[in-house]
Formats: C-alpha cells, sequence, structure tokens
C-alpha cells in the first residue's frame, strides 16, 4: 500500500464493517463529516444490510470510512463514498479508501460510478473532480437548507 504515498502509516488497515464497535466507528466518521444527515446506529445497522461499508485504521486509531452502495438493476450505477477524518487528510488515506471502494463497485457489476458530497465539503468536491467525477445534480434534503451535489465518474470501466 505504501507505493502510492511515502508517508502513509504502515499500519493502515481497512476493514469491512462488523459488530457494534465498527458500526459506532463508522457512524462517528459519517456523523462528523456530514452533520447535516446524522445517522443513529439503527441506521447504520440497516446500511450494513444493503450496502458495503469498510472502516479505516492505523493502529488503534480511527481514521476514516467508506461506503458502497451496489448497482442499481435499471442503471448499474454503483455510488462509492470515501470519507477521511479531517486530521488525517492529505495523506493518501481517501485516496486508498476510494480505490478499495471503487474496485468494490465493479467487483459488483457497476458499469457506472457516482459519488454524493456535502457541497460546503469543499475538500471532498476538489477529490472527487481530481479523480474525474462531473457534477450531475444538486439537490437539498427535505426539512434541510444544505445544498448536495451527485457526481458522476466521467468514464466508465472498460
Amino acid at each position: 500500500m505504501n507505493d502510492l504515498h511515502s508517508d502513509l502509516p504502515t499500519d493502515l488497515r481497512i476493514e469491512d464493517v462488523r459488530g457494534d464497535a465498527q458500526i459506532e466507528d463508522w457512524r462517528h466518521v459519517h456523523n462528523l463529516i456530514i452533520p447535516a444527515d446524522p445517522l443513529s446506529l439503527d441506521d447504520v445497522r440497516e446500511r450494513v444490510g444493503r450496502n458495503h461499508l469498510q472502516v479505516a485504521y492505523t493502529g488503534d486509531t480511527l481514521v476514516g470510512c467508506s461506503t458502497v452502495r451496489p448497482p442499481a438493476d435499471d442503471t448499474a450505477t454503483a455510488t462509492v463514498i470515501a470519507r477521511v477524518l479531517p486530521e488525517h487528510r492529505g495523506r493518501g488515506l481517501g485516496e486508498l479508501l476510494y480505490r478499495k471502494g471503487l474496485e468494490r463497485a465493479y467487483e459488483l457489476g457497476a458499469a457506472a460510478v457516482e459519488t454524493v458530497i456535502l457541497a460546503s465539503n469543499v475538500a471532498g468536491v476538489r477529490f472527487a473532480e481530481k479523480h474525474g467525477f462531473v457534477e450531475t445534480e444538486r439537490y437539498a434534503l427535505p426539512d434541510d437548507p444544505a445544498l448536495w451535489f451527485t457526481m458522476r465518474l466521467k468514464e466508465a470501466r472498460s
């Protein structure tokens, strides 16, 4: 893994979410980065049943999480989301989470890949644009003024 960035921690591990401790860790990262859409433990438990969720650690320190929503039957479009806690950004961790998520999306049969980002997450929008995503939709959730972007990877896997 360290060939991507020389300053990546050697003890980085990315694990599938299994059990309440990892559900809580995934929820913590999600809720910190996306305060406009906080999730309960039950919300995350439900997501574990339908999505591929992972958590990332360096040693015993939680550094991020990811989500892969499997391809929708009618469009074969998967959603890949990588989140890194602010104090751990800029070291290539998001890159690794994103690449693992993208691999998983294609393993699940994705013909196209999207991501969703809170518009105020400027670093997340820049990351997506750097990786070839373009904005396809802007929207707000009911009863919430926060603006969200749906972004699609320009080139599908061949």
